[in-house]
């Protein structure tokens, strides 16, 4: 390459790189085996507890993806990860090119669907996204991509080599294969933890991941839609201005304190969306890695492990503390210092490093929970019950305290803390889930977390769909009523102040909260951009599991669903379907995610725009019914807002027809005709 400039090389290195990534597995010469990196954080050790012959098992499966003659060397290392680490990463085959998300022109595929959903992946693994990137696991401390690196060679070879006639088919995490289908079908189509309902256990779960069999992706972490902590950040910020509306009867928060806990993968977004928000955060965090992590990102201003320097800190900025420490001091001087209050620890998975009891030292806390589990539960359950009883405490003093959707409350009861809502329903305790009080008429009314990916990745090309959807949503926002002009505002706001916070971490991605006529009118703008050059290359719209109709969830999504249908999967499971063919790229369905595993099922889809009249009609077609289904399903609940909103989209969309709930106002007729009974 003499007389090629340095850029020309390094793309030529690059492509080479990923060229080799997607040539499939590496097994002539093998790669050296160079374990884990010191340098980045790392998943805890698993707990599988095997019997010899699942031990065996376990190792037999993961022989399968290598030829016979490199089992007796691949054996004993698989061996080793499994004793040491609870599972089989395979760590010999971590890629040692960057994972970032590249410009989608820059991956050897046949087909622009196969390589953004590279792309996609790629950002999952971002060490400046993922949290624990070597076992694969993007957030939530178990939300995995995939379950070993073999999977991961094999689908970028499949994902290289298909056309637009055939489809990757996932199982969690596994690369069944491509099988042909049509040029409308999904180009991936992925099921993760799809287990038979009687064993879908916590117990369960940890013998049937090590054996490598099933996987837990939490939401997008094993759908290749997760953009960073960009979407919880707004996520939480419209929670703590809905919740600033509903209980201190102002979304005017300065001066205002809102106390939690949680800076990792998901929850590290709570100290930079209380500054946009406009009140104080102050968070509570045991571990050094993600306080410094979030830190650095200047997304938390101060860090101090001083209480008593915490509580005259208060009053001026951010800082960190915790809540008996807040009701002491309101015992002593009578001031309540707190106004908000939340959780956002990992309480889906309570006692595999998600929650840290009181009583230990982060290191001593990793030490017991592998070396004594029960012991180590039964500490669990007593910080829980001394953390319930400070809350309530300081909720009697006057503070208002929601469950962040993240099964504290779930978990504080099975622990035996005073949560108990008399009289209440299965699904309500002592305090609202954040669905039931603050974002569930929010879903009702059709809005939730849609997002987009410019597969550029030019911040160029960010800005300009930035623009495109701030003009979507003014001009809509002068058609609709006071209460949903509320919230297109609230978005404005949000894009405005997401690029003056800078809040990209990893691909050129936003999201935003949208009805269904919002998202709709964005994609159809942002496609006819991309046809009209001004946006460079595909974008990838998607959004959050967390939404209108993507997940049933008792204690989180669907919480707010009184008909005694919370326990029910067919919206998710509909959705999932129903999104598969009327043109998403690829779809995931997921057991678990939020609040753990066999409590929830949820799904999401990602689609490609690349500005042709059929991505437009996809974007179209398949949006309405990504919205629509879980609007009607809230409508026949009883929700009234859902009875208005699918009202108002049934007029402006003739085809759409919904079984209408009638009103059944009367409770001396049901009393009545029970009475009659013998």
């Amino acid at each position: 390459y003499s007389g090629t400039s340095p850029q020309r090389l390094h793309l030529v290195d690059l492509m080479s790189s990923l060229k080799e990534i997607c040539a499939g597995l590496p097994l002539d010469p093998l790669p050296p085996n160079r374990g884990r990196d010191p340098s980045i954080p790392h998943a805890l050790v698993r707990t599988p507890n095997f019997t010899p012959a699942e031990e065996r098992l376990a190792l037999r499966n993961a022989l399968r993806y290598f030829p016979p003659n490199l089992h007796a060397t691949l054996a004993t290392e698989f061996a080793q990860e499994l004793r040491q680490y609870g599972h089989i990463y395979m760590y010999r085959f971590c890629p040692t090119l960057r994972m970032r998300a590249y410009p989608i022109d820059q991956y050897p595929c046949r087909t622009r669907q196969a390589a953004s959903i590279m792309l996609m992946i790629m950002n999952n693994l971002d060490p400046a996204v993922a949290q624990f990137p070597q076992e694969l696991v993007t957030y939530g401390g178990n939300g995995q991509v995939f379950s070993n690196w073999a999977q991961f060679w094999l689908v970028f070879h499949y994902l290289s080599t298909m056309t637009e006639e055939q489809t990757l088919v996932m199982y969690s995490g596994h690369p069944l294969g491509l099988f042909p289908s049509l040029p409308s079908s999904p180009r991936c189509v992925i099921t993760n933890g799809m287990v038979i309902p009687n064993y879908s256990s916590r117990e369960e779960y940890e013998k049937m991941f090590a054996m490598g069999i099933t996987m837990y992706g939490q939401m997008t972490a094993g759908s290749y839609c997760y953009i960073g902590p960009q979407g919880i950040v707004h996520g939480t910020m419209l929670t703590v201005l809905n919740a600033g509306r509903r209980y201190l009867g102002s979304g005017d928060l300065r001066g205002r304190v809102f106390v939690t806990s949680g800076l990792g993968g998901m929850s590290g977004a709570q100290a930079k969306a209380a500054v946009i928000a406009g009140c104080v955060g102050v968070i509570a965090e045991v571990d050094e890695a993600p306080l410094k992590k979030r830190h650095e990102q200047g997304w938390l201003m101060e860090i101090t492990s001083d209480l008593s320097h915490c509580i005259q800190r208060i009053r001026y900025s951010i800082a960190i503390c915790f809540r008996e420490c807040l009701y002491q001091e309101y015992k002593k001087t009578g001031e309540l210092l707190v106004d908000l209050g939340s959780d956002q620890t990992s309480l889906h998975n309570p006692f595999s490093g998600g929650y840290y009891p009181v009583q230990l030292a982060f290191r001593q806390a990793n030490q017991l929970m592998n070396t004594e589990p029960e012991r180590f539960k039964t500490l669990v359950h007593e910080s829980l019950r001394r953390q319930v009883a400070a809350i309530n405490k300081l909720s009697d003093a006057g503070m208002f305290f929601w469950d962040y959707g993240n099964a504290f409350l779930l978990e504080a009861q099975r622990a035996g803390a005073l949560v108990e809502k008399k009289g209440g329903g299965a699904t309500e305790f002592k305090y609202p889930s954040y669905v039931q009080h603050i974002m569930g008429d929010i879903f009702s009314l059709g809005f939730g977390p849609f997002r987009w990916v410019c597969t550029s990745g030019d911040p160029a090309d960010l800005a300009e769909t930035d623009a495109i959807a701030t003009a979507v949503l003014e001009e809509i926002s002068s058609t609709v009523t006071e209460r949903v002009r509320q919230q297109y505002s609230d978005n404005i706001r949000w894009i405005c102040e997401a690029g003056k916070h800078k809040m990209v971490v990893g691909s050129q991605a936003r999201i935003l909260y949208s009805d269904q006529r919002g998202r709709v009118s964005i994609a159809l703008a942002i496609n006819q951009a991309i046809a009209k050059g001004r946006v460079s290359a595909p974008v990838v719209i998607s959004r959050d599991h967390h939404d209108v109709s993507g997940t049933d969830s008792p204690f989180r999504e669907t919480s707010n669903v009184y008909d005694g249908s919370a326990f029910c999967a067919d919206m998710a499971v509909q959705n999932f379907v129903g999104d598969a063919f009327r043109g998403a790229t690829w779809v995931a369905l997921h057991n678990g995610g939020g609040v753990g595993w066999g409590e929830v099922m949820n799904g999401g889809f990602g689609l490609v725009l690349d500005g042709s009249e059929d991505a437009g009609q996809r974007a179209n077609l398949m949006l309405n019914w990504d919205v629509s289904n879980g609007v009607a399903r809230r409508c026949w609940s009883g929700n009234a807002n859902a009875y208005e909103t699918i009202q108002r989209t049934m007029e402006d969309q003739r085809q759409l027809r919904v079984t209408m709930p009638n009103p059944v106002p009367e409770d001396q007729i049901l009393d009545r005709a029970l009475l009659r009974l013998p």
